[in-house]
């Protein structure tokens, strides 16, 4: 899920960034305020993290700009101005929330989290593929209720596929969607998170291949298997073969050929001894 820093303050944005990125989120990063109405336009984010002190364009100014246009999805801005005026004019200015610096890291998350629920960008807290569960609020993933040991960016590309289940995502697809503009990987970083997630899976104990590799495209979520009507080491019979019943026609002629095949082998074996 990606979310768009607006921050000026190289440590405070690396504390965030780095906070954000452990419990599973995305992040873009924009220094001024100019850059961060641009990267809001142009890019799809699920959430907007505002400072309000930052050069060019100010957290108030950008989003007043962003809420003239249009800009539905949730703002939350971050400041150390605390008083109450304070807080009125960030809400006022269109803001959907407004957390006071320093912040408690677990207070930000929940309110990052309470925002995507109301605005619907987080519909369901768990996605599910047969007995894998990823569950969106605690971050984890589990198999048959025991946790996978996943790390943060296998756990954003299996939610990515869980939410697209009939979507083929290429590499680089993969790369734009969950990493920064300036920080993405090579593509063949891709494949290598594709086999350890195969394998962590695999060691967890879910045998059905989830995964699939779409040769020379990229890779899709394959169905999930059903469990209910399984039949791994099940011996079925076969069903019974039962002689079909003859017509009434048909055991008229075998009644028949039955009263003379008697005299009719008596026969051939006359002509054969003259």
């Amino acid at each position: 899920m990606k979310i768009l820093l607006v921050e000026d303050d190289i440590l405070l944005s690396r504390a965030l960034v780095d906070l954000l990125s452990a419990n599973n989120y995305t992040i873009d990063l924009a220094n001024n305020g100019q850059t961060g109405l641009d990267m809001a336009i142009s890019a799809e984010y699920k959430l907007i993290l505002l400072d309000w002190q930052i050069p060019q364009l100010d957290g108030i100014s950008l989003c007043k700009q962003l809420r003239s246009q249009g800009y539905n999805k949730p703002i939350l801005l971050l400041s150390a101005k605390n008083s109450n005026v304070d807080v009125v004019t960030g809400l006022n200015a269109g803001a959907d929330d407004y957390v006071i610096k320093p912040y408690d890291p677990e207070g930000l998350l929940a309110r990052i989290r309470s925002l995507l629920r109301r605005s619907g960008a987080i519909r369901s807290s768990k996605l599910t593929w047969g007995n894998l569960c990823l569950d969106q609020i605690s971050g984890k993933v589990t198999y048959e209720q025991e946790i996978v040991p996943i790390s943060a960016i296998e756990y954003k590309i299996l939610e990515l596929f869980l939410q697209n289940p009939n979507r083929i995502f290429s590499r680089q697809v993969i790369l734009d969607r969950l990493w920064g503009l300036d920080d993405a990987p090579l593509e063949n970083v891709i494949t290598t998170h594709i086999k350890d997630i195969r394998k962590k899976l695999k060691a967890s104990g879910l045998t059905a291949e989830m995964l699939e590799t779409v040769y020379g495209i990229g890779y899709r979520l394959k169905p999930a298997p059903d469990d209910s009507v399984a039949t791994s080491g099940v011996i079925v019979d076969a069903p019974e073969t039962k002689t079909p019943p003859q017509s009434p026609n048909l055991a008229a002629v075998n009644r028949v050929l039955e009263k003379f095949r008697n005299s009719f082998s008596k026969r051939v074996a006359v002509l054969e001894g003259v």
